[in-house]
């Protein structure tokens, strides 16, 4: 029987110094939920913003971390299955699973996680375990953005701004399969070179995107804006600069940003503008996308961009190298 395992924990918030690689008893799986064993956890901004003690995570848990296991991404295989209740008659043990656990205890970056079964799907055959790990929470934003919220439509032009990281990545790769006419991707130079060979078809270091807003704008001017669709990843401008980068119809989503930049897509509250512009902030699902992309990725279509697999005692490198944002894709925790 199962009695022990490895777990990095932090018990108060700040940066990744308060991570500890501890022992801690294995979990026992209670009603709806199963055991995994964990092959693979990714580190997403979240884990970033959650040891970091952000305002919304001080708002759910004021003084001490509601998570003291972070991971949200988990691929892995069933060990035990609960006692019964939602879910657990669709897992046996030996199932190879993965899925987004942001809404079902977090718990990752350990070598078990006793969770929900309903926050699990099965992992397609053909999809390697460690790529696997790389999707769920990065892949869901990229997928309900440009799919779910935008509708994106062959032959549309998209701006990806912050599209070096997880979500970008996969962004990029996903507008191009969509049949996006053009791509253009903005990040730190040294990530530009990565987006062109996923497929961006141009490319803008961030330090020089006000040219690039000014450019959309002088196109607005003429009516017609320059992009049909604009996922910003990092959102931090006037909504008047992206309102004018806009063509007639064009639709900005906000998937993470400035509070004040957050705010002020909340107020328009999806409302189109005098000319069908709509602003929206993605009000993300955990596993939204998932099946569509685990069948993307299984089929070659896509790939997660994965800048290195590291072994669990050195979570809090990954945990620092997030929060400098220097990561090219992801970074992989692997027990």
């Amino acid at each position: 029987m199962l009695r022990a395992m490895r777990a990095v924990r932090y018990e108060r918030y700040g940066g990744p110094d308060r991570l500890r690689l501890v022992d801690a008893p294995v979990p026992a799986p209670g009603p709806g939920q199963v055991l995994v064993r964990v092959v693979a956890s990714s580190v997403n901004s979240w884990d970033w913003d959650l040891l970091r003690g952000g305002v919304l995570a001080r708002i759910v848990a004021p003084r001490r971390p509601a998570h003291p296991v972070l991971g949200a991404d988990v691929s892995g295989e069933v060990v035990a299955v609960g006692p019964g209740g939602d879910g657990t008659a669709d897992f046996a043990v030996g199932d190879a699973v993965w899925g987004d656990l942001s809404e079902a205890g977090w718990g990752g970056f350990a070598e078990f996680v006793a969770t929900d079964a309903a926050a699990l799907r099965r992992r397609p055959a053909g999809l390697d375990p460690i790529a696997a790990a790389a999707i769920p929470q990065a892949g869901g934003l990229a997928w309900q953005a440009l799919v779910d919220v935008a509708a994106l439509r062959a032959g549309e032009r998209v701006l990806i701004i912050g599209a070096g990281g997880g979500a970008g990545t996969i962004a990029v790769q996903l507008a191009r399969h969509l049949g996006a006419g053009e791509v253009v991707a903005v990040d730190r130079g040294a990530k530009l070179g990565m987006l062109r060979d996923l497929g961006a078809t141009e490319t803008v270091e961030a330090d020089a995107a006000d040219g690039l807003f000014a450019e959309a704008a002088g196109s607005a001017e003429s009516g017609s804006g320059r992009f049909d669709v604009i996922v910003d990843l990092i959102a931090g401008r006037p909504l008047a600069e992206y309102r004018r980068a806009l063509r007639p119809g064009g639709r900005f989503v906000i998937v993470g940003g400035r509070l004040r930049a957050i705010a002020r897509v909340a107020a328009t509250a999806g409302r189109p503008d005098a000319e069908g512009r709509t602003f929206r902030l993605l009000a993300a699902k955990p596993n939204g996308g998932l099946d569509e992309l685990g069948e993307l990725v299984a089929s070659g279509a896509l790939a997660p961009v994965i800048e290195e697999v590291l072994p669990l005692e050195r979570a809090p490198e990954a945990l620092a190298r997030i929060g400098a944002g220097t990561v090219h894709g992801k970074l992989v925790i692997a027990p």
